[in-house]
């Protein structure tokens, strides 16, 4: 027998042919989607029946790029663009930081993504482990790994160990389907070329991914031509480590050439539209990537950076920032915005076929948006509903590998209030951390 049916939802597939059934179902067994079809056709027989009327059926969002844990930091440092912010940031992080409050951290933002929508989220943070241990204390699935950093981080590694680091993380987590093992550096300007070129032979040894910032600010192209006489992207791919197992978090500074240089190698951006916005970074060409066939994701950055880790509006703005930038209606369409949190998403994870649409054979990650809220009524395409209208606040349920971890938007397996009394507890310490 079938372990779940979500019936009488409107079902909106995210998938490549753009499936919509007004009244529909998807059947879950063993964790994954056995079909998708009218409701009539499915039926109710299964050991669970959730009745979704009057709710929007669709896959779990992908955040590709994120550092849950430093939502204690939501706020701290404010008005400054990136580099000054950085080091206010950095003063935080080493004052608070330690194995037990990253995991704080990282269950409070992976929380609030999870409360969101968010099912599967990429995050790049110190002490990865915890964060892999906070996101299954909730029921989401991670995307982590290795952080490579030159000198001494947050976590107290020194540079010549985080390939050992990297490896331990590889070995604990081999084979576990609630977690994507990487290597994750933090930046060009912060790791030196031969540490790239370990970091992503380490990924690729044991068919991780390699995710790091890159070309997010001027001042950092700046930084990089005048250290190695070439641009950010061009300097990643003279290194080798540009291929279709890459994600660049933000390139928001590109040139045609390198536009071309991502398109030929195949890596995924991950557009981070509020943080470049907040911290005055610029705007992505996101239109002339998409023309370019490069795939482009979505990440919600930091809720240090963003104030709040809302991959929905992240979502609208990337759907409506560019349309007023180039003044074309048709910059990114409604579709090519949708597949970003999903399809693109997914594949970008190398797990096109295991996430990302609603089909058989994928995971059962699903979320149900609550339609009946005045910003829904009336609804003439779920696709547009989903990436212009619908707030984080409007997820009512969401199940991940067919298992329910948050029900009438609350998490059923975390005393979120126990975590939020030890975070504001934890307030005048941080406060104090960057008056010095």
């Amino acid at each position: 027998m079938r372990d779940l049916i979500i019936t009488n939802a409107l079902v909106l597939a995210a998938d490549a042919a753009g499936t919509v059934i007004a009244d529909g179902a998807v059947a879950v067994a063993g964790g994954r989607i056995e079909r998708v079809g009218p409701a009539a056709a499915i039926g109710r027989e299964a050991r669970e029946v959730v009745d979704a009327r009057g709710m929007l059926l669709m896959p779990g969002l992908v955040n590709m790029h994120c550092h849950a844990g430093d939502s204690l930091f939501r706020g701290l440092v404010e008005d400054l663009p990136l580099e000054p912010w950085l080091q206010k940031v950095w003063q935080a992080e080493g004052a608070i930081l330690d194995r037990e409050t990253v995991r704080l951290g990282a269950t409070l933002g992976l929380a609030e993504l999870l409360l969101g929508g968010v099912t599967t989220a990429l995050d790049m943070f110190w002490y990865p482990e915890e964060t892999v241990a906070a996101a299954r204390d909730l029921g989401m699935r991670v995307a982590t790994g290795g952080i490579f950093f030159d000198g001494r981080g947050m976590d107290r590694v020194a540079g010549a160990a985080r390939l050992a680091e990297a490896a331990a993380f590889f070995d604990a987590f081999a084979g576990a389907d609630d977690v994507f093992a990487g290597c994750l550096p933090h930046g060009a300007y912060t790791v030196g070329p031969e540490s790239l070129k370990a970091a992503k032979a380490a990924a690729d040894a044991r068919g991780g991914f390699f995710s790091i910032h890159a070309a997010e600010t001027r001042a950092e192209r700046l930084d990089i031509e005048g250290r190695y006489g070439r641009s950010v992207i061009r300097h990643l791919d003279a290194l080798g480590v540009l291929d279709a197992n890459t994600i660049l978090a933000h390139c928001v500074w590109l040139d045609d050439e390198e536009i071309e240089i991502l398109a030929r190698t195949g890596a995924t951006v991950a557009h981070n539209p509020v943080s470049n916005l907040k911290l005055a970074s610029g705007f992505a060409r996101v239109p002339d990537m998409l023309a370019a066939g490069v795939r482009v994701t979505l990440g919600t950055d930091g809720a240090i950076s963003g104030n709040d880790l809302d991959l929905w509006m992240a979502l609208r703005l990337a759907a409506t920032l560019h349309r007023g930038a180039t003044l074309d209606a048709r910059a990114v369409t409604t579709a090519q915005a949708l597949a970003m949190v999903t399809r693109e998403a997914a594949a970008g994870l190398g797990a096109a076929d295991r996430l990302g649409s609603l089909e058989p054979g994928k995971l059962a990650d699903m979320i149900l948006v609550d339609l009946r809220r005045p910003h829904a009524v009336p609804l003439f395409d779920a696709a547009t509903h989903a990436v212009f209208s619908t707030a984080k606040s409007d997820v009512r349920h969401v199940f991940v590998g067919g298992r329910q971890v948050v029900r009438d938007g609350a998490l059923m397996f975390h005393d979120l209030d126990a975590t939020l009394d030890r975070v504001t507890a934890l307030v005048p310490r941080i406060a104090a951390s960057v008056q010095a």
